[in-house]
């Protein structure tokens, strides 16, 4: 698979809303593609109008860098090797809530940003993503 797939994308998002609903935290989804462009993305109702442009941006910084964003954040912390990297690129999420997705060859082909909770529920709820994705993209492979 070269890209995510609008089928793929949303089967991804369904996976997570599902995660969200039963910690019971209305959270903002994005999904991003290979290229960092927008290619699903769901606020769910309650989820914070803040949080919206963190999500996009969790996604997008776990994409650029092909990791995820609470490993750079270690990276950017004062007086470590990307310290101030988060103003870069229109501005970068370092915390948790930001997971690169790859494909059955372990190919980054997109990725998952979640905010609207704290950073940990943010990121089991990106995990069920990606835990959807990567069955979802094994099985396509």
């Amino acid at each position: 698979m070269e890209d995510l797939t609008l089928e793929v994308a949303n089967r991804i998002i369904n996976a997570a809303v599902r995660k969200s609903q039963k910690i019971g935290v209305a959270q903002n989804i994005a999904l991003v593609d290979r290229g960092g462009n927008l290619k699903a993305f769901i606020r769910m109702d309650g989820a914070w109008l803040g949080s919206i442009d963190i999500a996009l941006k969790k996604a997008r910084t776990a994409r650029y860098f092909d990791m995820e964003t609470s490993t750079l954040g270690k990276m950017a912390k004062p007086g470590g090797p990307l310290y101030g990297i988060e103003v870069s690129n229109g501005g970068l999420i370092v915390f948790g809530g930001g997971l690169p997705l790859a494909n059955g060859e372990g190919e980054v082909i997109g990725a998952i940003g979640v905010s609207g909770g704290t950073v940990k529920e943010d990121e089991s709820v990106a995990d069920a993503g990606r835990e959807a994705a990567e069955d979802l993209l094994r099985r396509a492979a």
